[in-house]
């Protein structure tokens, strides 16, 4: 029987599993587990992003991390704006699994037994402590209170309010309330329902925009590490930004001033890596996106100096890809 041969990759490309490889190895594995963090460009084929995606949250998932999917193209995203990725990330997290890890951590420190304990698990976290224990409920929260304190709600590694919705989040997974869980409104605060005022009782006051949504982004990935996830994998498919003409459809389209501050907030991100706690963002675009014209139809790196240079090949091999560099191609 015949086969047919494999194609060689393009030049200068890596195959998408060699690079994810490296990426899992080199980083995953080493610095983002031990709280580093990067922000790294690629460039798949078209009808690979669906392999990239899959493959991207396998890895993540056998590493102990927490996967994040952004997508520039949904009509409800605007990927220029902060708080609408702070938006698209709290409705891909638990908010109750995450405050569940964390109150089985501070159990654990406190001298607690917590083995054979599924923090996961939809259960009071506190009542099954309790029975590992052998005491009662109340005492499991007694003692673990005072470390929310500490440890959670006056956390500076946190924005104030992010800090206090996560401590208040622990405290509530103690309370069977017979109308349903009582702290719904600090998730739908979290995912971004304006509902400003029925936080307040919960002495939340900050609102999530343009001006607060970085702080809250650097204060998810450090909660999300700090609850247990060895970090964040995000994987932001940014193609869209890149389309122009506008081809009229049922996706959102990026003016030139919009993809423009996109890449602001990209080039902030990247200034901005050392404020973010064990994640690794990985930007997927698509060729266009290497358009070097400044002029007023494209809607390339080349629109916005200041991110092109930080993302740019200092040093190119003809044929020979470098995995580790800031954008990488893929075949």
């Amino acid at each position: 029987m015949t086969t047919t041969p494999t194609s060689p990759p393009p030049p200068n490309t890596i195959p998408i599993d060699d690079w994810l490889r490296f990426i899992g190895g080199e980083y995953l594995n080493t610095f983002i587990r031990e709280g580093g963090a990067a922000v790294k460009f690629v460039l798949p084929p078209a009808e690979q992003k669906g392999y990239l995606s899959a493959a991207f949250k396998k890895l993540c998932r056998e590493l102990g991390y927490l996967c994040i999917e952004l997508d520039a193209a949904r009509p409800d995203t605007r990927a220029h704006m902060p708080q609408d990725l702070f938006i698209r990330l709290a409705e891909q997290v638990d908010w109750r699994r995450l405050a569940r890890r964390a109150v089985w951590r501070l159990a654990e420190s406190s001298g607690l037994a917590v083995a054979g304990i599924d923090p996961t698990a939809a259960d009071n976290i506190y009542s099954a402590i309790a029975h590992a224990n052998g005491i009662e409920t109340n005492s499991v929260y007694r003692d673990l209170r005072p470390l929310l304190e500490r440890e959670v709600a006056k956390n500076p590694a946190m924005a104030k309010d992010f800090r206090v919705a996560m401590e208040q989040l622990c405290v509530w997974e103690n309370v069977d309330h017979p109308k349903g869980y009582a702290a719904e409104p600090i998730q739908d605060w979290l995912k971004g329902v304006p509902s400003l005022s029925r936080v307040r009782p919960f002495s939340i006051y900050t609102p999530i925009n343009r001006t607060t949504a970085r702080y809250f982004i650097e204060s998810a990935l450090y909660w999300i590490r700090w609850a247990g996830y060895s970090g964040t994998g995000l994987l932001l498919d940014n193609s869209r930004v890149t389309v122009n003409p506008n081809p009229r459809d049922d996706r959102r389209y990026y003016t030139r001033a919009m993809t423009l501050e996109h890449y602001e907030l990209l080039r902030e991100f990247i200034d901005g890596v050392d404020r973010l706690t064990a994640a690794l963002l990985v930007v997927a675009s698509s060729l266009e996106f290497l358009d070097e014209e400044a002029g007023s139809r494209s809607r390339g790196y080349g629109i916005y100096p200041a991110l092109r240079t930080r993302v740019m090949d200092d040093v190119r091999d003809r044929n020979l890809v470098n995995p580790a560099a800031s954008l990488v191609r893929l075949s």
